[in-house]
C-alpha cells in the first residue's frame, strides 16, 4: 500500500504525521494490520481496539494518529488512491515517448490488474462503511485520475486542451469506474465480458472525441 501520510490531495487523513522512522514503521504496521482485518472480516471489524491488539501496539499509541474507525478507513483509502494515481502518473510519462494503438485497452487492463491484487480496496469499496471524508476524497481522486487521462490524450496528440477536454475525461473516468466496480462485484477476478464491453464503450467515446477535435 502507498504511504497514507503522503496525500496527493494535500491533506493527510491522519490526526498527526509521524516524524521519526520508528513511528512511521509502527503506523505502517498498524495500517497493514487494519487492511488484513478489512479483507478477512469487513469494514465493521475495523475497531481501534481490534486493530491495536492485532498490530501489537497500545490503543493510546494508535489514537495519536487514528482516533477512530473512520480515521482508519480514511487512511486506508488515501493509500489506495495514492497507488492508483502513481500508476496513472507512470502511464502519463510513458505516453510522452510511446505510441499506443489502443490506449483504452491498455488502461482498462492495467487498472483491472491492480484491482485484482488490491483486495483491501475492493473490500472497502464494496462495504457499507465509507465515511463522508472518504467519499469526498474519492471525488477528488477521480478528478485527478481524469486529469491523468487528459494528459495522456495530449501526450498522444489525440486532442486539444481546454475545458471541454477536462469534462470529457471526467465523464470517461466516472463511466469506467462504475463499470469496473460492477465487473468486480460479479467476479473477484473481474468479469471479463463486462470489462470488454467497457472497452468497447470507451473506445467509441474516445473515437467520437478525437473526431470532434479534427472537425
Amino acid at each position: 500500500m502507498a504511504d497514507p501520510t503522503v496525500d496527493p490531495g494535500g491533506a493527510t487523513p491522519l490526526r498527526r504525521t509521524p516524524q521519526q522512522a520508528r513511528s512511521r514503521a509502527r503506523l505502517a504496521r498498524v495500517l497493514e494490520t487494519a487492511e488484513q482485518v478489512l479483507i478477512a472480516y469487513g469494514v465493521e471489524a475495523l475497531t481501534t481496539t481490534r486493530v491495536a491488539a492485532e498490530a501489537r501496539v497500545s490503543v493510546g499509541s494508535l489514537y495519536q494518529y487514528l482516533p477512530d474507525r473512520d480515521a482508519i478507513i480514511d487512511a486506508l483509502a488515501a493509500g489506495y488512491f495514492a497507488k492508483l494515481e502513481a500508476a496513472m502518473d507512470g502511464f502519463v510519462e510513458a505516453a510522452t515517448s510511446e505510441r499506443w494503438e489502443d490506449p483504452v485497452g491498455l488502461l482498462v487492463d492495467a487498472y483491472a490488474g491492480i484491482y485484482r491484487t488490491e483486495h483491501g480496496f475492493r473490500a472497502l469499496w464494496f462495504g457499507s462503511g465509507l465515511t463522508e471524508r472518504t467519499r469526498a476524497a474519492d471525488r477528488e481522486h477521480k478528478r485527478r485520475m481524469a486529469d491523468g487521462v487528459r494528459r495522456i490524450l495530449l501526450a498522444l496528440g489525440l486532442a486539444e486542451d481546454g475545458e471541454a477536454l477536462v469534462r470529457v475525461c471526467h465523464a470517461a473516468v466516472l463511466a469506467a469506474d462504475a463499470l469496473a466496480q460492477e465487473a468486480f462485484r460479479r467476479d473477484p477476478r473481474g468479469d471479463e465480458a463486462l470489462l470488454d464491453e467497457a472497452k468497447v464503450m470507451l473506445r467509441g467515446y474516445l473515437a467520437a472525441v478525437v473526431e470532434r477535435y479534427r472537425d
